[in-house]
């Protein structure tokens, strides 16, 4: 199956799915909201200090990277259970729970601003 027919697939019971190719990976988005990402197979949801538990719970650790200096960088990003992949429905709620977490994010808030903010400033330069 090909990989944008698989996320769909797999994220059937939560709504439609956009993928955008990003930094080696796949970001997952619902709207302009990145909740998750996929990355060699494995798919990684948002999570912070209300979801966080329900992923140690399972034996679940953060996604991390180094950096070329050789920093570890741990991500608010986690992968999903194995086990969710064989029940849809309860896949589907860990993927609402992330996306409540990514629309709470500051930095949504703040990339929102941003884009609104070149929006206007673009609308006031086609009225010169």
């Amino acid at each position: 199956m090909a990989a944008a027919a698989y996320i769909q697939d797999l994220f059937s019971h939560f709504g439609p799915v956009r993928t955008r190719r990003m930094f080696g990976a796949e970001g997952l988005f619902c709207g302009d909201v990145m909740f998750g990402f996929t990355e060699e197979g494995v798919v990684y949801l948002k999570a912070d200090e209300s979801t966080r538990s329900a992923y140690t719970a399972e034996g679940c650790r953060p996604f991390t990277y180094r950096k070329h200096d050789g920093e570890e960088v741990v991500m608010s990003y986690y992968p999903v259970p194995d086990r969710l992949y064989d029940d849809p429905e309860e896949f589907a709620e860990w993927a609402r729970r992330a996306l409540a977490v990514a629309e709470r994010s500051p930095s949504l808030e703040r990339k929102r601003r941003q884009l609104a903010g070149r929006q206007a400033s673009r609308r006031s330069g086609a009225r010169r």
